[in-house]
């Protein structure tokens, strides 16, 4: 939990298992999750809780179909939302129905018939409280417009997706400007929905199309990164620590720390590139708010603006298989640059209103040792 907080991160997600806290019916133990939730929050981590996924009491233990398996999921989460109200939990409703989670087999009708009934349930008690979906595996259109159809959108605070890929984090932007326009067409007007990338990460095994740890850190940071500049507000890296010291297993290979635990040293994990890239970016930007892209020539090149009350900061990248030299206008001084992994730079000055820079496939992190009126007029700042 320790090394979780330094990173920086500030939401965890996992399993909020069903048949873990009713195994007698209709009676719920909370008790492992209330040790778990006071003890995220003592780090200032906030939970992410997937409402999930069958119990052996109902439904032959396979996910909910019959109107008793229906009621009996509902009542459970309604009571656990009740339970845990006020907490600012984010509470989803399950994990990829659209694959094999949904057993014995994916059933959009089933889902979307007991998600309305918890959302029902939800708003019964606790209705303040956040309720997202569908966390469906990649970007699945037919599975999100059957939700909005049946007007999910009139109960879910968010709509979640997991936008895997083997190929760059950027190459979602069309389809989160899809979703976005899907959104709009369903929601009530006066309703702003955001999307949130619920799960999504890169695996750094070899086999993975030419992933190494090195590859996975700097996509790591253009991933969160790219995610604010489409208006994604929330991104959860899939996942915390390897799952086992497997070489050749991609599914092994997608933490941020590597698979043995050492209880015995400083750090209980050993940090991977993506842990630091992680941590360095949380920290360049700590209290920063993305403000927007500015235009540097060629749509390869990405430059974000960042701003904190009157300070501005900047990340900066190239898709493109090569180093791009981009020009910034700038008022004046100098910036120092920061690498991914959190190394210092040397500093770039201003030349007559320009900031020349060189870009790379990681990100860098500017920031200016004075202020800089010309930025802080592009970020709307006065």
């Amino acid at each position: 939990m320790e090394m979780l907080a330094a990173s920086g991160a500030r939401w965890a997600r996992m399993d909020f298992a069903w048949d873990e806290i009713e195994r007698v019916p209709s009676q719920y133990d909370f008790s492992k999750y209330d040790k778990l939730v006071d003890t995220l929050e003592s780090y200032k981590i906030s939970p992410y809780f997937i409402l999930d996924y069958a119990n052996r009491l109902y439904d032959n233990g396979m996910s909910p179909y019959t109107e008793e398996g229906r009621r009996a999921f509902a009542h459970w989460a309604a009571a656990s939302v009740e339970h845990f109200r006020g907490r600012g939990i984010i509470w989803e409703m399950y994990n990829e129905p659209n694959i094999t989670f949904w057993r014995p087999k994916p059933n959009v009708h089933d889902y979307i018939m007991l998600a309305l009934e918890v959302g029902e349930a939800i708003r019964a008690v606790a209705p303040g409280e956040i309720y997202i979906g569908p966390a469906g595996a990649v970007i699945d259109f037919g599975l999100l417009e059957a939700c909005f159809k049946a007007g999910l959108l009139n109960y879910w605070s968010a709509v979640s997706v997991h936008p895997y890929r083997q190929r760059p984090p950027e190459s979602a932007a069309d389809e989160f400007r899809k979703l976005r326009e899907l959104i709009a067409n369903y929601a009530a007007k006066e309703r702003q929905v955001p999307i949130i990338a619920g799960e999504w990460g890169y695996s750094s095994t070899w086999n993975w199309k030419g992933m190494d740890e090195v590859k996975q850190g700097k996509l790591l940071a253009r991933e969160f990164l790219h995610n604010l500049a489409r208006g994604v507000p929330l991104t959860i890296w899939y996942d915390w620590h390897d799952d086992c010291p497997d070489p050749k297993d991609p599914e092994c290979r997608f933490g941020l720390v590597r698979f043995p635990y050492r209880p015995d040293s400083p750090q209980v994990y050993s940090p991977k590139p993506a842990y630091i890239a992680l941590k360095t970016l949380s920290s360049a930007l700590n209290g920063y708010h993305f403000s927007q892209r500015l235009p540097v020539g060629s749509p390869d090149d990405y430059v974000l603006l960042f701003t904190k009350e009157k300070e501005v900061r900047l990340a900066a990248w190239t898709i493109s298989a090569s180093e791009q030299k981009v020009i910034i206008q700038a008022s004046r001084g100098q910036f120092s640059i920061t690498d991914y992994l959190g190394q210092s730079l040397k500093p770039a000055v201003v030349h007559k209103g320009k900031l020349g820079i060189t870009l790379t496939d990681a990100p860098q992190y500017l920031a200016s040792r004075h202020p800089d009126k010309l930025l802080q007029k592009a970020a709307g700042l006065r």
